[in-house]
């Protein structure tokens, strides 16, 4: 008989006390390493010599490389267990980062960007899934939440830091500011994944800080919904309801890494000049969005309802991006529309993440997540391509803005229309 002398919320605040702040932090990084070279960009497109299309390319090329080998590492994950993947993937994409210091022109680009896509692949559906050993449906939103907050931490910090470290230490030791930033944001990744593999524990029945009545309780929460939902990966390649949900992703992501990858350089072109105050406001959109990820997360776990809430602020997020396409005049105005465009996107992928979670079981959990990511991520890498190809060809980012404002609404769209259990 299980011991009703647990308490499941405080059960559930010291699991989340005792696997998110890792998780998090290595996240953040993860996130860190991913955008980090729009700021680069500053200061090395000049030094390295290379267009906006090139750039918009290497961005943009990073999820090609992830993409590819993406279902792949999920899937042995769950063969050999997320500490060993984990430290793996952060080993490999934190040295693949440090080297991008040596980044000598557009080919060397391009490699070290996809290298760094191919070793990262799996890490972010790799920890969604291990939050299913861990929370049940109801508790998933409020979770991810929290675990999708390094997005607009690495950005918010990614900002101040990287242009501090741009200005700061160019010239040391004969090198740029960006290659300091690069090899100063690429190492802690090491460091890093030696913790994971020290402290983290796979499963809850191998938690040595978990008593037995504890594992119970989760056990018997966790077993709730086992029997509801697509339990096995040949299932999810034959779902219509996975590829809706991978076509809403694909959107949402178009939305988030064309604000992550060009945001210094709109701001740029809205009139400011010094690397620093660019640095410093671009952290102001993620600041927002960390809070209203947290509070609909909640509210989403809270109504039980899923897909209204990732919808709306999908929707909310194409009209403001629409606004400050057409703003660029007015500073101001401009930036507080992509204050809301941001926050409302976050907190949309927040949201949804807890859709396929919820839906997936067994085996399709972990193929599953990777195939909606895997799908999802090439509109990280068409986003920011198109808008550096557009750029080059008229000097502009409005029409690529625009181009992303037409995904959001067709995301939107995708996310409302797709009537998934529980959602």
């Amino acid at each position: 008989m299980t011991n009703t002398a647990v308490a499941p919320d405080a059960l559930y605040r010291r699991v989340g006390w005792r696997i998110l702040p890792l998780l998090i932090l290595c996240y953040t990084f993860a996130y860190l390493d991913r955008v980090n070279i729009g700021f680069a960009k500053l200061q090395m497109q000049e030094d390295v010599g290379i267009s906006e299309s090139v750039y918009g390319l290497a961005a943009g090329i990073f999820f090609l490389g992830y993409v590819i080998f993406e279902v792949p590492s999920n899937l042995l994950l769950a063969k050999i267990g997320t500490r060993k993947t984990i430290f793996r993937i952060m080993v490999l994409w934190g040295l693949t980062s440090a080297a991008m210091m040596f980044v000598s022109d557009a080919t060397s680009f391009y490699v070290l960007r996809f290298l760094l896509g191919v070793f990262e692949a799996g890490f972010a559906p790799g920890i969604i899934f291990y939050l299913t050993y861990w929370y049940p449906p109801a508790r998933m939103a409020a979770a991810m939440g929290l675990l999708m907050l390094p997005g607009p931490i690495g950005s918010m910090l990614g900002g101040p830091v990287s242009s501090w470290l741009i200005t700061n230490f160019e010239g040391v030791a004969g090198l740029h500011g960006w290659q300091w930033m690069f090899l100063l944001e690429g190492l802690p990744c090491v460091v890093l994944a030696v913790v994971v593999w020290l402290t983290l524990a796979d499963t809850p029945d191998q938690a040595k800080w978990l008593s037995a009545e504890e594992k119970e309780l989760l056990r018997r929460d966790l077993a709730v919904d086992r029997d509801k939902g697509t339990h096995s990966f040949r299932q999810v390649l034959r779902d219509p309801r996975v590829y809706a949900l991978a076509i809403g992703y694909f959107c949402l992501i178009s939305g988030l890494y064309a604000v992550s990858f060009w945001l210094p350089t709109i701001l740029k072109e809205n009139g400011l000049t010094d690397t620093v105050t660019i640095g410093l406001y671009s952290a102001l959109p993620y600041a927002f969005a960390i809070v209203l990820m947290i509070v609909l997360g909640r509210r989403s776990d809270r109504t039980g309802e899923r897909r209204l809430h990732s919808s709306i602020t999908a929707l909310v997020s194409a009209i403001a991006l629409a606004v400050a396409a057409f703003t660029a005049s007015s500073f101001a105005v401009s930036l507080i529309a992509i204050i809301v465009a941001t926050a409302c996107m976050w907190a949309s992928y927040t949201v949804f993440w807890a859709m396929p979670s919820t839906y997936l079981k067994g085996t399709a959990a972990a193929g599953g997540i990777a195939l909606i990511n895997s799908i999802g991520l090439l509109g990280g890498f068409i986003s920011p391509t198109l808008i550096g190809f557009v750029k080059d060809a008229t000097g502009s980012t409005v029409v690529g803005l625009l181009s992303i404002v037409a995904l959001l609404l067709i995301g939107s769209v995708a996310i409302y229309a797709n009537r998934l259990p529980a959602s």
